[in-house]
């Protein structure tokens, strides 16, 4: 049974009055301050309402009843959609659904073990390894592909993904022109530009710059995304201490502003412009100012995320399961758990970066997504938590066994073992003696050969006659 979907929200790092408190600031930051919109395109949508814009600054100071009246033309759910029904995903609400991500410049090799630079292969491998793995349900583009030239990257990146899984395809793009490629490209497979419109199997990454500023190429891509009505992530990525104040309240604050400016950018471009609120929000390491992806506060910043998002009645796009680590070890294995936990407990629509990347967000590994995919089966198991009913409380069954009985043998185990308990797939349960007889090996070699597995196998490849379309019809696409 795929695990995805599942209601979350049952942890709350905030109390009501907290997220009040911050909204309230927010709307003070909007009002008082204003963000930088450097992108000329947003700041004419701007000139047309009734925003305070100064020209020579490019500040826009935004009341806090427009803020809310264009946050009130987003909608509340957003469905990303797979090529196969079956994988599609409805974000909003408490909901909970994971996936890749990252856009990593390396990956560990998986034969020689060592880091390199990531290639075009790699991207089309990593696809059809998460095509196969049931806990990761969305497939955001996990790494660079650095053998392929820079004008190429945006299409081959979406092309690599769109024919090696089933799965929603997101990623970020680097141009303007990447954006119409993608687009149409995703057309023609989606079987003509409305069919994508109402079934969009592609989503589109914009990002702010933190703190409080659109940057001209961001902002640009934002509206033409809007415009052809492809759903379109807006996360921002404040980090404590350098481009946002070093409390985790202060942060949550930047965090706000900056991704719900690109939401009202969004509405004002297209109103109903399927927008996803987003965080990337972390803390620094005081004694470098480096950024960190393994820390319990970046948890609780995307856990406090989600609770905001549903808040302003908006999908959330949250960020956990990552590792500083740079090997597989303790260290990889409890900060991806933690974080992971933490965001799905919450409700986090969409967490993404939960697999496969370690070394602060740099570095992908193969073993690493397989584990990981284990740690969000448990993560998944947890949301749903505990069903009480009379059939679960079992009182007919224990009256049956009577003292000293036993339920090893009663239908009610039968019925209920596998979808009452989590069945880890690469996680040792045997005895030392058995595990010694298969080879001692440990969670990385185990991972390590069942990647060759999946990847020996026959994948989901794009019929012959779309594949053909699109080779033909979008010539910078390298096979």
């Amino acid at each position: 049974m795929t695990r995805k979907g599942i209601e979350g929200g049952s942890y709350k790092p905030l109390s009501q009055e907290s997220i009040e408190r911050i909204h309230e600031t927010v709307m003070r930051v909007f009002e008082e301050i204003g963000v930088e919109v450097n992108s000329k395109e947003a700041l004419a949508l701007f000139k047309r309402t009734d925003a305070q814009v100064d020209e020579h600054t490019r500040h826009v100071r935004i009341s806090a009843d427009m803020v809310m009246d264009l946050i009130s033309k987003a909608p509340s759910e957003v469905t990303l959609h797979g090529s196969d029904r079956k994988h599609d995903v409805i974000l909003g609400g408490t909901r909970v659904y994971t996936g890749t991500g990252g856009t990593a410049l390396n990956v560990i090799d998986r034969k020689s073990g060592h880091k390199r630079a990531a290639t075009l292969n790699d991207l089309k491998e990593l696809a059809k390894l998460v095509d196969d793995l049931e806990n990761i349900h969305i497939f955001m583009l996990p790494t660079y592909p650095n053998d392929v030239p820079m004008d190429r990257v945006d299409v081959n990146r979406f092309f690599a993904g769109l024919d090696n899984t089933h799965k929603h395809i997101m990623g970020g793009i680097y141009t303007l022109e990447g954006i119409e490629q993608v687009i149409k490209m995703a057309g023609i497979i989606a079987g003509s530009p409305r069919r994508l419109r109402e079934r969009p199997i592609i989503s589109i990454i914009t990002c702010s710059i933190s703190p409080l500023k659109i940057d001209s190429l961001y902002g640009d891509m934002l509206i033409a995304v809007a415009k052809a009505g492809i759903p379109v992530v807006c996360p921002a990525e404040p980090l404590c201490g350098a481009t946002s104040p070093v409390t985790l309240a202060g942060t949550l604050v930047i965090q706000a502003v900056d991704s719900l400016a690109g939401v009202i950018i969004s509405q004002l471009a297209k109103p109903g412009t399927p927008v996803i609120y987003g965080s990337v929000a972390s803390n620094t390491d005081l004694r470098d100012m480096k950024y960190i992806t393994g820390s319990v506060e970046m948890g609780l910043l995307n856990a406090a995320g989600a609770q905001m998002a549903q808040f302003y009645k908006l999908p959330f796009y949250a960020t956990g399961g990552m590792s500083d680590s740079n090997i597989i070890d303790a260290q990889s294995g409890y900060e991806s758990s933690i974080t992971s936990l933490l965001c799905a407990l919450a409700g986090s629509n969409f967490i993404h970066d939960a697999a496969g990347l370690m070394e602060f967000a740099l570095t992908m590994s193969y073993e690493k997504l397989l584990i990981d995919n284990e740690i969000l089966g448990m993560v998944m198991r947890a949301v749903r938590g505990i069903e009480v009913n009379e059939e679960t409380l079992a009182f007919d069954i224990i009256k049956k066994a009577g003292p000293g009985g036993h339920f090893v043998s009663s239908r009610h185990t039968r019925t209920h073992m596998r979808k009452e308990h989590y069945e880890p797939t690469l996680s040792n349960r045997n005895f030392r003696e058995k595990w010694e007889e298969q080879g001692s090996k440990d969670i990385s070699q185990r991972a390590k050969e069942r990647v060759e597995e999946i990847l020996d196998m026959p994948g989901y490849m794009l019929p012959a006659h779309i594949r053909s379309r699109v080779l033909s019809e979008i010539p910078c696409i390298i096979c």
